[in-house]
């Protein structure tokens, strides 16, 4: 009498496929692909997908080519502003946003940090007007640097406080 196979084969798959996908499809919303493994969680924050109500699918750690190992989050019936995606440009910029319509990409985009941000990064100079008048921050961004429009105060990117 054969025995079962220890490994079988997910449902659907077939059988024979061996590159199955290790998350679900969404029928409609984005997913957020290449995001530095140790900034998965801090995306997902700082875009609020703790508070929606929709599927969010959160997964760190998954092999790249791109970044070493990544993250993936995919976020159904959601699809970002420019302003949410100007936020997640300053935590993981060059990640791909692929919007999804009836389960097929429809476009992909590549985050891109913008020469300006407005409302998102804490200027790290204690006299700044920013941090003692209610107004939004404005800085300037050249590579990885932003320049406070208001104090002329530089910091790196990747030591930023946001708002």
């Amino acid at each position: 009498m054969n025995k079962p196979c220890s490994d079988p084969q997910p449902p659907n798959s077939g059988g024979s496929n061996k590159t199955e996908r290790l998350v679900a499809a969404i029928e409609h919303g984005t997913v957020i692909d290449h995001i530095p493994a140790d900034k998965t969680y801090q995306v997902a924050n700082l875009l609020g997908l703790f508070d929606l109500k929709t599927p969010v699918t959160i997964g760190i750690n998954y092999p790249s080519l791109k970044v070493g190992n990544k993250g993936i989050i995919k976020v159904s019936d959601k699809f970002f502003t420019d302003d949410e995606i100007s936020r997640l440009s300053v935590v993981a910029p060059n990640v791909i946003l692929n919007i999804i319509r009836d389960y097929e990409v429809v476009e992909k985009k590549t985050v891109e940090t913008p020469s300006e941000i407005r409302g998102i990064v804490k200027c790290n100079n204690p006299k700044c007007i920013t941090n003692h008048e209610p107004m939004a921050t404005h800085f300037h961004v050249e590579g990885n640097v932003l320049t406070c429009h208001y104090c002329e105060r530089e910091q790196d990117i990747n030591k930023v406080e946001l708002v």
